[in-house]
This record gives structure tokens, C-alpha cells and sequence, in this order.
């Protein structure tokens, strides 16, 4: 499995959050916010979109994870009260490159952490994201990006 090291900059964000189990219901919120996107004329092919996992599902209950599907915002952008609004700070990431079926995410979840792990990286303590970049997603692809300290 193939990783590269980015820096990511600080994102303002417009969110939906769902909150539980994580699975199926993040794939309802992520249509959710590319409605509002599209509604918006924010969808285009530098659109950046972010999938935020915000809780550690072996250290929290399932009905209290929350998980946020987000689109990028340039400072212009405004929001409405139907949506949320957050700051992502940005850092050192280690990303990954996945064909974004089931198997292959599982595949790679299996992976990165001895990848990491043998490359003398370790996690920092923030939320790991994936990440849709233009038209990725369309191609069944994402990103897995994994937060590092050294």
C-alpha cells in the first residue's frame, strides 16, 4: 500500500452530522450535503469533499459517534441555518489512495497502521478523514488521510 505525506491547510467547512453507528447512514449524510452543494453551485470538479469521522468506535458507543459529511468552503461562501459550520485544522497527514468499494476500504483499514507504524509514524490525536477531490469519487475513489506526529 502506497502512502504519501501532505500538509493539509486549515478548512472551513460546511457540514451534516449523523450521529451513530457508523455505516450506512454516513453515505445518507454525505448525499445530504452535496444536495446542498449542488443547490449552492459549489459542486465542481476542485470541489473537495470530507468525510470526518470524529469518534474512536472501539472507545465509543455506537449510538454516540458522530460523524460529519462536509464540503470545503471558500471564505466567500455563505451558509444558512440549514447547515453546519466548522473549522478543520489542518497538519501533517499520511494519505492513502483507495478504490473506495467495501473490500478494498477494509482492505486498506488493515493496512495503514503497520505501513505507518513501520515507516516511524504514529497517529496524532485528531480525526482521521477521507477525502473526495473533484471528480474521485466519481471513479470510485477516496482518500484515507491519517493524522501523524513523529
Amino acid at each position: 500500500m502506497k502512502m504519501r505525506m501532505e500538509i493539509l491547510p486549515n478548512y472551513r467547512l460546511a457540514y451534516v452530522r449523523q450521529t451513530g453507528p457508523y455505516g450506512p447512514a454516513n453515505t445518507q449524510a454525505m448525499q445530504q450535503i452535496k444536495e446542498w452543494s449542488r443547490a449552492k453551485g459549489l459542486l465542481t470538479e476542485s470541489t473537495v469533499l470530507l468525510g470526518i469521522a470524529n469518534d474512536n468506535p472501539r472507545t465509543t458507543s455506537p449510538q454516540d459517534c458522530r460523524y460529519d459529511a462536509c464540503i470545503v468552503l471558500a471564505d466567500r461562501n455563505a451558509i444558512d441555518e440549514s447547515i453546519g459550520e466548522r473549522e478543520l485544522i489542518g497538519g501533517e497527514y499520511a494519505i492513502f489512495t483507495v478504490k473506495h468499494t467495501s473490500e478494498d476500504v477494509q482492505r486498506a483499514w488493515g493496512a495503514i497502521f503497520s505501513v505507518m507504524h513501520n515507516s516511524g509514524l504514529r497517529q496524532a490525536d485528531k480525526p482521521i478523514i477521507e477525502r473526495y477531490v473533484g471528480n474521485m469519487e466519481i471513479h470510485d475513489f477516496c482518500e484515507i488521510c491519517v493524522p501523524v506526529e513523529r
